[in-house]
């Protein structure tokens, strides 16, 4: 045997054996005997380095170091999930589903871990990339970390396919966790907190010898590429166990949603002996064309749900009530609380929303209160012990003033909130605004966070986002923390802004109720700033889901001198203020005014492509038949009850090539 066969026999055998014992649970050989081969792999590729392979058993153990991890754009979107809390949550999402799919339904249920969301990127059976979620459009590069957990297959057996993504958690079982903390209170370190956050922070680590350490888990639940060779999420999961991926076994399939609820309940129970930490159940539509007609909203699969377990509640004192200001002039009051322990994390503050809300609990300082985590990442109070109360307390007065710059708080009718006018003057409103606008789905600037933000204002550096286009590095350098490297990085990032694409640069601006998706509506329909600065309410409103309230907020925006004059600034510092020529070319009017519902299964494009292409050529894509509907393009499998109502509506019924010729 040649010395590159033996080492290629070791990989194999190590491979087989980390298999066995990281993903079955079931080692066929000892500890010993599987270091003594590892050892004598390394010792093989030491002396071989002609014979190196990124994936080989022996890197396990880690050693390299990151020092700053590279953002990636996800090739599929990673979505949130919506969440459902009842039985009459899931009923009504059934009934939503039953009416946009033909057919009856199944679900895949599978029990939803909290860890760190992954994607993982295979090529040839080999693991080339390992991306955090992030803000869901891009995250991290973390393939070095994520290459040291055991239960991560470097090399995929089977028939895989050439090419594709799996999404999974990455997680910290509660043995190795309580192991870890009992580490570190014998040398005398604060013990983590829980373990979801211990296993993101993990992640992140520099030294990939150091997240090798931990005893992290990637348990997996979905496949994404261009073309599958499955037909049903359950399958799916399936075929990743049979590739060698660590796949929950008590995932199940259930033909009905009272097959759901009673998954439901049997975990609602049993999941407190589970080795990780779960909150709930995430219930798919199993078939994937389904979830293909099914389709997606702004932020959610349209054809998955989480259901979570009743919120773990505690309760504490409520010491004071504040109030911040956010970067629109809204005040949201804040309530103080003695630090209480709530579902592995320590909770001082609770969100009161509004001052509807405190009158409604009739909340005051000094309550004792209940706090309940939910699905929100904030804690909120749901109720107040009165026979806790004390005997002096006094009915809570919301304030009148502004807490940061004391203008007067005005109320608008039919809104919850209060807010501070003093758009101009009021530091937060003035911070929170180029906070917003330097952040990671606006314009990204590398090198410039919101504390440093915070000191550029406090400086009197800049007084509103435009000013940032004129720092230098000499101005930047005397601020706290700041250095030659820092400050160059800081400048060198404002001025990469400027090629952000125009969608993103209207986000940024930070108009009142112009979040990501109508940004790129508005964008698309108008093309440039100019255009839309000069729009009336009633052009607005006759735009694509564009409501009263966002087409009243745009005009109030450009109907500011001040407003108007930073945007000029912007543009003469050359920011992208209207849809490149590039991306100008590969879009027409040609289905301008049509809609268009898109159904079945088709050979020449996804049908994502074919998605976009409608709405790249003007067209909108809508997701059930009405008598709007201009035309239904139908591809293998279409669903029998859309084609019978696009019929009785007097709908046509195209094909693909009969699409693609209006197109061409």
């Amino acid at each position: 045997m040649t010395t590159e066969e033996k080492i290629n026999q070791l990989r194999l055998e190590l491979r087989e054996h980390n298999y066995n014992y990281y993903v079955l649970d079931n080692p066929v050989i000892s500890d010993y005997e599987f270091d003594i081969k590892l050892k004598e792999l390394q010792a093989l590729e030491a002396a071989h380095p002609e014979f190196h392979d990124p994936n080989s058993p022996t890197l396990r153990v880690g050693g390299g170091v990151t020092k700053n991890f590279e953002t990636i754009a996800h090739k599929f979107r990673m979505y949130s999930l919506d969440n459902s809390y009842s039985k009459e949550d899931l009923e009504d999402w059934e009934k939503r589903i039953k009416k946009l799919v033909d057919g009856p339904i199944e679900y895949t249920c599978e029990l939803k871990y909290d860890g760190a969301s992954m994607s993982l990127t295979y090529e040839n059976g080999q693991l080339v990339r390992a991306v955090t979620r992030g803000d869901g459009f891009q995250g991290d590069n973390v393939t070095t970390n994520v290459k040291t957990i055991k239960s991560v297959p470097l090399q995929l057996k089977g028939d895989y396919p050439p090419s594709f993504e799996i999404r999974g958690e990455i997680v910290l079982p509660f043995d190795g966790f309580n192991k870890m903390n009992e580490e570190r209170i014998e040398i005398g370190e604060e013990p983590y907190r829980n373990p979801r956050n211990t296993a993101s922070g993990s992640l992140k680590l520099q030294d990939s010898s150091e997240v090798a350490k931990r005893p992290l888990e990637c348990l997996l639940y979905s496949l994404k590429a261009d073309r599958l060779p499955i037909k049903t999420q359950f399958e799916g999961l399936e075929k990743a166990r049979e590739w060698g991926f660590k796949v929950p076994k008590e995932a199940k399939l259930a033909k009905s949603m009272d097959e759901v609820l009673e998954y439901i309940k049997y975990w609602d129970t049993k999941r407190h002996d589970l080795p990780y930490e779960t909150d709930g159940v995430v219930v798919k539509v199993n078939n994937l064309q389904q979830q293909e007609e099914l389709g997606y909203t702004a932020k959610a699969p349209r054809w998955a749900m989480a259901y979570k377990f009743k919120s773990e509640q505690a309760s504490t004192v409520l010491n004071e009530i504040t109030y911040q200001v956010g970067r629109t002039g809204a005040i949201t009051p804040v309530a103080n609380l003695e630090p209480v322990e709530l579902a592995g994390t320590v909770v001082k503050r609770a969100s009161l929303h509004n001052a509807d809300q405190i009158a409604k609990l009739d909340i005051r300082e000094g309550d004792t209160v209940y706090v309940e985590k939910g699905g929100e990442i904030i804690p909120k109070i749901t109720a107040v012990e009165l026979s806790k109360r004390p005997s002096d307390s006094k009915p809570t007065q919301y304030i009148q003033h502004c807490p940061e710059c004391h203008t007067d708080l005005v109320r608008k009718e039919g809104e919850a909130q209060h807010y501070c006018p003093n758009y101009e003057g009021c530091p937060p409103q003035i911070i929170g605004r180029i906070q917003h606008f330097i952040s990671r789905k606006a314009m990204d600037i590398e090198g410039l966070g919101g504390e440093t933000v915070a000191l550029l204002v406090e400086n009197g550096l800049i007084q509103n986002y435009a000013d940032l286009y004129t720092l230098t590095i000499e101005q930047v350098i005397p601020l706290e923390r700041m250095a030659q490297k820092s400050a160059e990085n800081l400048v060198n990032g404002i001025e990469a802004s400027k090629a952000i694409p125009f969608e993103r640069v209207l986000y940024a601006l930070g108009i009142r109720y112009v979040g990501e998706t109508v940004a790129k509506k508005l964008a698309k329909h108008y093309k440039s700033i100019e255009a839309l600065r000069v729009a009336s309410e009633e052009e607005l409103v006759a735009v694509d889901e564009i409501g009263e309230k966002i087409a009243e907020s745009v005009v109030q925006f450009f109907s500011s001198e001040d407003n108007n004059e930073i945007v000029n600034r912007l543009k003469n510092y050359g920011v992208q203020l209207e849809i490149s020529a590039e991306k100008l070319a590969n879009q027409t009017d040609k289905l301008g005014g049509n809609s268009f519902v898109v159904s079945g299964v088709f050979e020449k494009v996804s049908r994502n492509e074919l998605k976009k292409l409608i709405e790249d050529n003007g067209g909108k894509v809508s997701g059930s038949i009405s008598g709007k509907t201009s035309y239904v393009v139908a591809g293998e499998n279409m669903g029998p009850s859309k084609k019978t109502k696009a019929e009785s509506l007097g709908v046509p019924i195209i094909s693909e090539d009969d699409f693609l010729e209006m197109i061409s």
